[in-house]
């Protein structure tokens, strides 16, 4: 079973509190498949037995054994002259947002040609302005890299998007999403769809205890509402690929190139980018985690380098010109309290929160949507003792005093940092 990670957490609620008020936004016609163009270039791979690489970049329901490895094992037996090569590009908990920034670092760099995305769960409280300025930064980051990348978009679902499905619509973020794929005439498929018509036909049970027999009738999709159980809901999406492969590949035989062309929004994010931490932009004390250490280890996919502030006053400082601003890092049960400086303006953030019972990654928002120009920010771990029993949610409180040596330290763990823009 694949653990919620607390953004994942927060953004259902955040979709599920906000999902009865879809204000002036028109959602989108629930269709399992939209062809549009095609993915020719990589179709062209495999039938002349080619190697190809499939890059998956999405959340924790990509990142779980299911629809990524089961849908690469069905591309190898659909083209078994081709070899299919996987490009893991998922992070649990994160969305669009955070996936514009790391997609030249976890896939880009690998070269992919076919690139599947998925975000619209993680996305599912996010406004469709902000769902555009990621998801297009992220279309057109993969073409300026190699405009011969095809692309798919992949809609998964939570039990609160049922009732859209059901009424025969598409959910807020998967809808708005739908905009992009049209104006780039990307291919799009909605796992979702048939989840919802089994649902209502009696054939499924969204949510429920794991049993016994994974093949008992009516098919039990998840535990928790979310993240489904690979021998069922996950089996579900990977069949899902396999009814709309025939009408996405008669969908287009062209193999020109991919044309960026104008953008559906001007402000998009086709600039966002992960910067390296350079020692310089560190004063007091700070330590490069060696490679061996524990938390290095575990998060070296993402995060190949990983500094921690070991005291008050360890700060990180850079001048940057662009518009966004922001560090990839870590909260966790020892983490203390940063004072954020942006020209001029001060506020201070919890780097521990009430799901804090491990570590895991996350993003510090520095500046978002400032004017165009230079700026700059300072972080600096600062002495205030937080009182982490009372920040832990009260169902976590129990580990808090069981084990108060595991959250007695203060400190910070940055990895890099997250910019529209470039290093002045």
């Amino acid at each position: 079973m694949h653990r919620p990670s607390s953004t994942l957490c927060c953004l259902i609620f955040c979709l599920f509190t906000s999902h009865q008020a879809h204000g002036e936004f028109e959602l989108r016609d629930a269709v399992e498949c939209h062809p549009r163009a095609g993915l020719p270039r990589f179709t062209a791979k495999v039938e002349s037995g080619e190697t190809v690489r499939v890059a998956y970049l999405g959340g924790s329901i990509t990142a779980a054994p299911g629809w990524r490895i089961q849908s690469r094992q069905w591309l190898q037996q659909q083209y078994p002259a081709a070899t299919i090569e996987e490009i893991h590009a998922a992070i649990g908990g994160t969305g669009s947002g955070l996936g514009v920034f790391r997609l030249q670092r976890d896939a880009l760099q690998h070269d992919p040609d076919l690139l599947f995305v998925e975000f619209a769960v993680n996305d599912g409280g996010t406004s469709p302005e902000r769902i555009h300025q990621s998801m297009e930064g992220i279309v057109r980051q993969t073409w300026a890299a190699n405009p011969n990348t095809d692309i798919c978009f992949v809609y998964t679902l939570t039990q609160q998007m049922l009732s859209d499905l059901q009424s025969g619509k598409m959910p807020r973020a998967a809808s708005a999403m739908e905009m992009l794929a049209d104006h780039y005439s990307i291919p799009s498929i909605h796992f979702g769809v048939e989840v919802a018509r089994l649902e209502a036909a009696g054939k499924l049970v969204f949510k429920a205890p794991k049993p016994a027999d994974m093949n008992a009738e009516p098919m039990v999709f998840s535990s928790d509402g979310v993240h489904p159980h690979v021998e069922t809901g996950h089996r579900v999406y990977t069949e899902t690929i396999a009814r709309s492969w025939p009408k996405i590949i008669d969908a287009n035989q062209t193999t020109q190139p991919h044309s960026l062309g104008k953008p559906l929004r001007d402000d998009n994010w086709e600039q966002a980018k992960m910067v390296a931490i350079e020692p310089e932009m560190l004063s007091g004390d700070w330590t490069k985690l060696p490679s061996d250490h524990s938390l290095a280890k575990r998060f070296q996919r993402n995060m190949p380098e990983l500094y921690q502030a070991n005291g008050p006053g360890a700060s990180l400082e850079f001048t940057f010109e662009g518009t966004n601003a922001g560090v990839f890092d870590i909260l966790g049960p020892d983490g203390g309290e940063v004072r954020v400086q942006i020209d001029g303006n001060e506020f201070t953030r919890n780097r521990i929160d009430g799901y804090c019972t491990y570590h895991r990654m996350a993003t510090l928002k520095v500046g978002a949507e400032l004017e165009p120009g230079q700026h700059t920010v300072k972080i600096e771990l600062t002495p205030t003792q937080l009182d982490k029993r009372e920040i832990l949610f009260e169902r976590n409180q129990a580990d808090f005093d069981a084990k108060p040596e595991k959250y007695q330290d203060q400190t910070w763990y940055a990895s890099s940092l997250m910019l529209i823009g470039d290093l002045k």
